[in-house]
């Protein structure tokens, strides 16, 4: 593989409108001096462009972009959709998200719109509009609104919804007798006659069909594609410069790849310590063990799905470099973790790692939050650490393609219908998948998180594809033509698209001789040993095969069965389980598995190895021994 022909680079989020005029030009120069490169600004910003509706004021931001450019700074400017200001709303009363238990979202913070209001959409495309037109040729690259689904917006349930849902419905199913069928809605007499009668999956008796429930979902993460689109429209009517949007991690409620497909850039925001905190579901040992470092694998798997989002172009468009402000406990970075993530970003294939922010803001709600710089603008904590690595990356190659060994499938829609009928307490697809990610890691091996479009899985050596629910007839054959390792399972091919049991029954794999004839899910205290070690947990499937046994339950039972490049397993295994799998195809597939310290991790690009230390403690490793918090790398 080739270099992308791009320099790796360093950023940093900037609000000039939270600071006086005649601070910018030196923000800028230090900027510079500290070896930043990419500037972001705007996304917040909407009262100070347009304080009253109509009364634009874009003079500020057109001096501040140039004054920043004029520093040598690279600009990317956020459409400021994420905040809509107060007389929005006395414009659109009707404009709020509501929430699962019918409750408005109100004013007084951010991302207070729906996604279905067409005011509000309306209103977007005209902001997004008069700010391309404007600063189209100015800007090196745009980002769209901010943090689509952060704070749990993206499923809405307001009457704007609720009539685009209708529409989409129609759309979909064309007729309320296919819809009816599709759904299964002669069980409980919930058979409708028009299309306007359906409601929205929140506030039924017991649970509503999850067959509804699955195309609410699927609506929802449409409705953000949509809006975002109609951004893109407005900005490439004026300037050709590269647009992103930013991520955050583990939101999962709308389709990042469809929204990706229409973008040249995937970012997102990384927020180790306080993902640790709030979203990983790590252990409290293993929260107290990473505390201020970081899991070792939350900030790769993202770095890897958004390297895929992307089509193979990412940054980091948010790198916490201090405490935050908003997690259940916000300890500080150890030191040397903040040069390790950005590090640890660039050797899976990122252009950019940008620092949020600036300068530390002494008002609302982020004043807890740190920046490079303190309040008073003396440097801060972490700048000591990004001005050593802007050193070193001096001397750094440009950014590699990537290298992977084995692919991993990541499926929202599977996430959606795990997240509708998980069948036990405490189960999700993302844990799932996760956790097969952190096996293969631990293994020493590079992976790529690919989509469940992917077809070509000729450059892999194994392929891992758990909890697809709904497997697509295309990609199902995809895997059994491969010549590589498939794993699939469990709940592999469990509904049809529309939530439905299949027949004949899952996995239904082409070559694969395997019926799954019972489900069960297990208590938190009774996981099913397994014979060689490792157990069994949350999930089990009973099996009716030909196939070779792999793995067996103590009692005899199979667990995984494999025929040619096919293998089901029929459990959710434990890390010792899990482990077992990963050995046996590794050796089967011809791949080289290292087992790796805990908390150690490497990776590989064309022409480096790179070795992360996430421990707070010396550790011994094949590549020498490592100081805590520290990376090294060496040719390959």
């Amino acid at each position: 593989m080739t270099s992308t022909g791009l320099p790796r680079a360093l950023g940093t989020c900037y609000y000039p409108e939270h600071w006086p005029q005649e601070m910018w030009a030196k923000d800028a120069r230090m900027m510079v001096e500290s070896g930043l490169t990419w500037v972001r600004i705007g996304e917040f910003a909407w009262s100070r462009l347009e304080p009253k509706p109509g009364v634009l004021e874009l003079e500020w931001l057109g001096t501040a972009i140039e004054t920043l450019t004029a520093a040598g700074l690279k600009v990317v400017l956020g459409t400021p959709t994420a905040t809509p200001p107060r007389w929005m709303l006395d414009k659109h009363p009707d404009m709020l998200a509501v929430d699962v238990e019918g409750r408005p979202r109100g004013f007084g913070s951010r991302r207070h719109y729906c996604f279905s209001h067409a005011g509000y959409v309306a209103e977007s495309r005209r902001i997004t509009a008069i700010l391309a037109e404007a600063f189209g040729g100015s800007v090196a690259a745009w980002q769209t609104d901010n943090e689509y689904g952060c704070h749990d917006t993206v499923l809405s349930y307001s009457d704007a919804a609720r009539g685009a849902f209708h529409d989409w419905l129609e759309a979909r199913y064309g007729t309320i007798e296919a819809l009816n069928a599709a759904w299964g809605n002669v069980f409980w007499s919930m058979e409708y006659d028009r299309f306007d009668q359906i409601g929205l999956p929140n506030l039924t008796v017991t649970e509503p069909n999850p067959a509804h429930a699955l195309a609410f979902r699927r609506f929802s993460s449409d409705q953000v594609v949509a809006f975002n689109r109609v951004q893109l429209d407005e900005i490439r009517k004026f300037s050709d410069a590269p647009i992103s949007h930013n991520y955050m991690g583990r939101v999962t409620d709308f389709d990042h790849y469809e929204l990706g497909r229409d973008m040249e850039i995937a970012t997102w925001d990384s927020y180790p310590l306080g993902f640790l905190e709030d979203r990983v579901g790590a252990s409290p040992a293993r929260q107290n063990a990473f505390a201020r470092q970081g899991d070792p694998d939350f900030q790769t798997f993202h770095h890897d799905l958004y390297r895929a989002v992307g089509k193979g172009r990412w940054w980091v468009m948010e790198q916490q470099p201090g405490p935050v402000n908003w997690a259940p406990y916000n300890p500080a970075p150890l030191a040397g973790m903040v040069r390790l993530w950005s590090w640890e970003a660039f050797a899976h294939g990122a252009e950019a790692v940008c620092y949020f922010r600036w300068r530390q803001a002494p008002f609302a709600q982020e004043q807890m939050h740190s920046g490079l710089l303190r309040p008073d603008s003396v440097p801060a904590a972490g700048m000591a650490e990004v001005l050593q690595v802007a050193s070193e990356l001096a001397q750094a190659p440009q950014v590699e393609a990537n290298v992977a060994d084995v692919a991993l499938v990541f499926d929202y829609d599977a996430e959606w219908a795990w997240t509708v009928q998980p069948h036990g307490q405490g189960l999700s697809y993302f844990d799932l998948v996760f956790e097969h990610y952190r096996a293969l890691r631990r293994a020493g091996l590079n992976v790529d998180i690919v989509a469940p479009t992917h077809r070509d899985f000729s450059g892999f050596q194994a392929v891992f594809a758990p909890g697809l629910m709904h497997l697509s007839d295309e990609l199902r054959h995809a895997l059994a033509a491969s010549d590589r390792l498939c794993v699939c399972g469990p709940r592999t091919g469990a509904r049809t698209v529309d939530f439905e049991m299949p027949v004949p029954l899952p996995p239904a794999l082409e070559g694969l001789e395997v019926t799954v004839t019972q489900v069960q899910t297990l208590r938190p205290d009774r996981p099913v040993a397994l014979d060689g070690g490792g157990h069994a947990v949350g999930y089990i499937e009973t099996l009716d095969s030909s196939a070779d046994v792999i793995l067996r339950d103590i009692s005899g039972a199979s667990v995984a069965v494999r025929t040619r490049n096919m293998i089901y397993c029929a459990a959710w295994l434990d890390e010792a389980g899990l482990d077992r799998l990963v050995e046996l195809v590794a050796g089967q597939a011809g791949l080289t598995r290292r087992v790796m310290p805990e908390g150690v991790r490497v990776r590989r690009t064309p022409t480096q190895e790179f070795w992360f230390n996430h421990n707070a403690r010396r550790v011994d490793t094949d590549a020498g021994p490592m100081d805590p918090a520290s990376v090294i790398w060496r040719a390959l």
